[in-house]
């Protein structure tokens, strides 16, 4: 294979894991378009194991492009979610890989440090050792079981039990839109778990809700609000965006909203709210996800 297939063969992997590093799509492009510029011109025949090299080489830029969208995000107005991404089916079907992508997960990840994060997501998720990451992130094996050992703890104490996207979270879904179609605040808040939570990212660019909204009663009628918004032409459609139910809202043939569910035991725990439009302009591009077990 000449270098372009090589990048091509390895681009999903590459890509999941500066996502995962990253909680920004963009951003993540960003850094397989620089990573693919230095891979085109090195002398490949001085590579022995390409896949090592790509893998190296993207976490490396990752966490110099982590370290500058931490000092844009001081300065975020309002609430910061991660930028959502449309994924396949199979994406739901690796559990691990699921809940390293959910955006309950991401917000998490986003609390740590940028090695903590890289540490953390390439032993964790994508099961490299410890040496190897060492060599990735340029510190000592020991300095990186240390970092390691902070992050897991810190993640541990942080995350909650995750459920993956299920075909009755789709049924969920489809009710709970109908309810908030039609205004029904009640149906909507039976619908919810006592401990729900709405998160919006408007970015300061758009109208949302800048603090999270906490509660069945609350949650719902801002749901309800929202849903009879006067739009033109208003369009939903039902989608998978971090392997987890997700509804796209349209104005005309403007992608206005991607809200993502986050269901456990048939209510929903978590509503995540993305309308800011930098957030949005690739929203509807469908990203293959992998951990690599399959290369």
């Amino acid at each position: 294979m000449n270098h372009e297939e090589v990048f091509v063969e390895y681009r999903p992997l590459l890509f999941t894991i500066a996502y995962e590093i990253l909680g920004s799509a963009a951003d993540a492009e960003d850094v397989l378009q620089d990573s693919y510029l230095r891979w085109r011109d090195v002398d490949h025949a001085e590579v022995a194991n390409p896949r090592g090299y790509l893998v190296r080489t993207v976490t490396r830029q990752a966490l110099n492009q982590l370290r500058t969208a931490r000092r844009r995000r001081e300065d975020y107005v309002g609430a910061w979610l991660p930028e959502p991404i449309r994924t396949q089916g199979d994406a739901s079907e690796d559990a691990v890989l699921a809940e390293s992508v959910s955006i309950a997960m991401l917000l998490v990840l986003e609390t740590l440090s940028p090695h903590e994060r890289a540490v953390f997501v390439l032993h964790e998720v994508f099961g490299y050792p410890y040496r190897d990451i060492a060599d990735m992130v340029g510190k000592t094996d020991t300095t990186v079981r240390q970092i390691a050992h902070r992050a897991r703890e810190h993640v541990q104490a942080r995350r909650a039990r995750f459920h993956p996207n299920t075909p009755t979270a789709s049924d969920v879904v489809d009710r709970f839109l109908a309810a908030a179609q039609t205004g029904d605040v009640q149906g909507l808040m039976d619908m919810m778990a006592p401990d729900v939570v709405q998160i919006a990212d408007g970015g300061g660019k758009v109208t949302a809700a800048r603090r999270p909204i906490h509660g069945p009663a609350q949650v719902a009628q801002f749901v309800a609000a929202i849903a009879r918004r006067d739009v033109p032409d208003p369009r939903i459609e039902i989608a998978t965006y971090n392997a987890l139910p997700a509804l796209l809202f349209y104005a005309a043939d403007d992608l206005d909203y991607v809200v993502i569910f986050e269901i456990a035991d048939n209510l929903v725990r978590g509503l995540y709210a993305v309308r800011n439009p930098d957030k949005l302009r690739a929203a509807t591009v469908v990203h293959r996800l992998t951990r690599g077990k399959d290369s």
